[in-house]
């Protein structure tokens, strides 16, 4: 599959050596998700065969950067999506603020390839899809103080105790977001489970550099940006809660 016009750039020699991770390091990292393929549709496979091409980021080379201005075309503020699930709310967001890009990143290829069907059938063109690792892309191919705005919603609970290493926020997760936000930028996380939500809370509040936006130690109501799942909107009647955490990188 092809690459869109545009796409990655070549990283410094002098920067790529800290890039680069050791075969050690990367048995020691342990994964916060399980790829859990299911089948997918007649429909998504022909997005995923036929959109990719137009709306698809390939996993750049190892030592090259991802080049944002060149991938939509344009400059303008960037708001990065991890784990997306079947991206309809990433869609929705997307096509209610047109002056903004959005890059998406899934690990399911069924999810990614829905999120291309909903983007051909709004005629979107402010909005990119990965299909990969998430820590990885981050960690070698964009570059600091590059996105305005990270959100992860509904992330994996793993909620059984000996599982909860393999929770996606961690604090070296959280310090290798805060490095790739701009100054001023946002990092806005949500779940449905209480534990989670306050492991969340407990690791925010303890890293360096983030300013919490509903002031120390609170949860903050949901933004009208963040649309309301389907998911959502079952477990609001059924009495289940939803946190959102909200944090202002310092700087700018």
């Amino acid at each position: 599959m092809s690459q869109p016009e545009g796409g990655p750039t070549t990283v410094p020699p002098e920067q790529e050596a800290d890039q680069a991770s050791t075969p050690q390091a990367k048995r020691r990292r342990v994964r916060s998700f399980v790829r859990r393929e299911g089948r997918l549709t007649t429909g998504q496979a022909r997005a995923l065969e036929e959109l990719w091409p137009r709306y698809g980021v390939d996993m750049p080379a190892k030592g090259q950067w991802l080049d944002f201005h060149a991938l939509f075309g344009r400059t303008a503020p960037l708001t990065l999506e991890i784990g997306f699930g079947n991206g309809d709310s990433l869609a929705s967001m997307a096509a209610a603020e047109s002056a903004r890009n959005f890059l998406g990143i899934e690990v399911h290829r069924p999810g990614v390839g829905h999120l291309l069907q909903r983007i051909e059938a709004l005629g979107l063109t402010n909005l990119r899809v990965m299909c990969g690792d998430a820590v990885e892309i981050l960690e070698r191919h964009v570059h600091p103080a590059s996105i305005d705005t990270i959100q992860i919603f509904f992330p994996d609970p793993w909620p059984k105790k000996r599982h909860h290493k393999r929770r996606l926020v961690q604090p070296a997760f959280v310090n290798l977001l805060g490095e790739r936000l701009r100054p001023g930028g946002r990092l806005h996380l949500a779940t449905d489970w209480e534990n989670y939500a306050l492991q969340m809370l407990e690791v925010m509040e303890a890293a360096p550099g983030f300013e919490n936006e509903a002031g120390a130690g609170q949860f903050s109501p949901r933004p009208s940006s963040r649309p309301l799942t389907k998911f959502e909107q079952r477990g609001g009647r059924l009495g289940h809660g939803v946190w959102d955490l909200l944090y202002r990188r310092e700087g700018a």
